[in-house]
């Protein structure tokens, strides 16, 4: 029996049972739809994440305290960074473009009757060339503000509409902490970059923040401290160069041996960008794993409901062999059959999963990304699927003896 007749056969038997065909067709079409949705859904979510590092700014490198876990002293200990360790990574480290120190502080921050906590970022000029952030309104904070210690402010575009309620913030007062500050720009948005950064961001001078805003909280042993400090090397083939240097000049502004642990983490854009990938990367395949579960249960109906028609059909069986039908013939037929349903539950499986994907990105709360390979293999799987699970139903019935089988009733 070619393979057109074949197919032929196949439907009249699965359209004879359509009700019990169309259930087990669901089984497979829910599992390849939950594959395509949940891995596009997971791609989705690793690409916006990656953008945003991204937008952090070009070979970014960031120097932040690393808190060191000791036994018997709770939550562990951590250095100081200091301003000092700014001034000497300023003035002994080459190949940087752009390097700015930073004091981050909650603050009550106040318009009107407005009333909101936010983070607030002391910097200095360098820090909107170092994270790339461009002014949407006004101007950026110079290094004049920083010298005259002047009480302004630069908001992200979040803190505007819910400061501003849609009015130009340019030109009017911020009061943080009972201080008066003028807001003199609003940044362009870039998303939400991490707690009180992106849209959310409050930037000051910073050694006005230290004068009318940080307070004692911000000096150690009556030294000024920092929370991080942020450099942008000359260009991608300096940063491993860089953090050397600056691991070299922290050691030295702390007394610190080559031997001992550095208290300080220097790390590069890349590299956590490498990070966020495997992680994101075996988040996608964890969903993809749950997904194919679904997959697995359909595939399991397949069997099971392929098992029963070979019993419905064993006279069917016995008849065919009894006119000349080879056991391959049988074996070939009912596997046709099961590869049948996987495939036509494959293509509205793999519908339903960019209907779901895509009902997703229109929500706005992640932009999945629906690819071809991603389909293929939702696609192939179900056919993979079908296969597997159709070979034991296929082989019970072309082992049928034709005499018992004509005897069944």
């Amino acid at each position: 029996m070619n393979l057109l007749n074949n197919l032929r056969v196949s439907f009249r038997s699965l359209t004879a049972n359509t009700l019990r065909s169309i259930l087990t067709i669901l089984g497979i079409v829910i599992g390849v739809g939950a594959v395509v949705a949940l891995l596009s859904i997971g791609k989705g979510a690793t690409q916006s994440v990656t953008s945003q590092v991204e937008n952090l700014g070009s070979n970014l490198i960031t120097v932040s305290s690393r808190r060191n876990f000791q036994p018997g002293v709770v939550g562990g200990t951590s250095a100081t960074l200091m301003y000092s360790d700014y001034t000497a990574i300023l003035d002994n480290v080459g190949n940087i473009e752009a390097i700015a120190p930073v004091y981050t502080s909650g603050a009550q921050v106040t318009y009107q009757d407005k009333t909101s906590n936010y983070q607030i970022s002391g910097i200095n000029e360098d820090y909107f060339t170092v994270h790339s952030y461009s002014v949407a309104r006004g101007r950026p904070l110079l290094a004049s503000d920083n010298k005259s210690q002047s009480k302004v402010v630069v908001i992200g575009s979040q803190v505007a509409t819910d400061m501003f309620s849609g009015l130009n913030p340019v030109g009017r007062s911020l009061t943080i902490n009972n201080v008066k500050f003028e807001v003199v720009g609003v940044l362009e948005s870039k998303g939400t970059l991490g707690f009180g950064g992106g849209d959310s961001a409050i930037l000051v001078p910073l050694q006005t923040g230290y004068t009318f805003i940080f307070g004692s909280l911000s000096r150690n042993n009556g030294k000024q401290t920092l929370s991080s400090i942020s450099l942008s090397a000359a260009d991608a083939n300096s940063v491993d160069s860089v953090i050397s240097q600056v691991e070299t000049v922290l050691r030295g502004e702390h007394g610190l041996g080559l031997n001992d642990t550095l208290s300080f983490s220097v790390s590069s854009q890349a590299q956590a960008l490498s990070v966020l990938n495997q992680v994101s990367g075996t988040l996608t395949a964890f969903l993809g794993a749950v997904a194919a579960i679904s997959l697995l249960v359909g595939g399991v109906g397949i069997m099971n409901i392929s098992l029963v028609s070979v019993t419905e059909r064993t006279r069917e069986i016995g008849l065919r062999k009894a006119v000349g039908a080879q056991r391959r013939a049988i074996l070939f037929q009912f596997l046709i059959e099961t590869m049948t349903l996987a495939i036509i539950g494959g293509v509205f499986g793999v519908l339903l999963g960019v209907g779901i994907a895509t009902i997703v990105s229109i929500s706005g709360v992640i932009t999945a990304s629906i690819t071809w390979d991603t389909i293929i293999l939702a696609f192939a799987s179900a056919a993979l699927v079908g296969l597997f699970f159709g070979i034991y139903p296929a082989y019970q019935a072309s082992k049928k003896s034709p005499i018992e089988a004509l005897r069944y009733e």
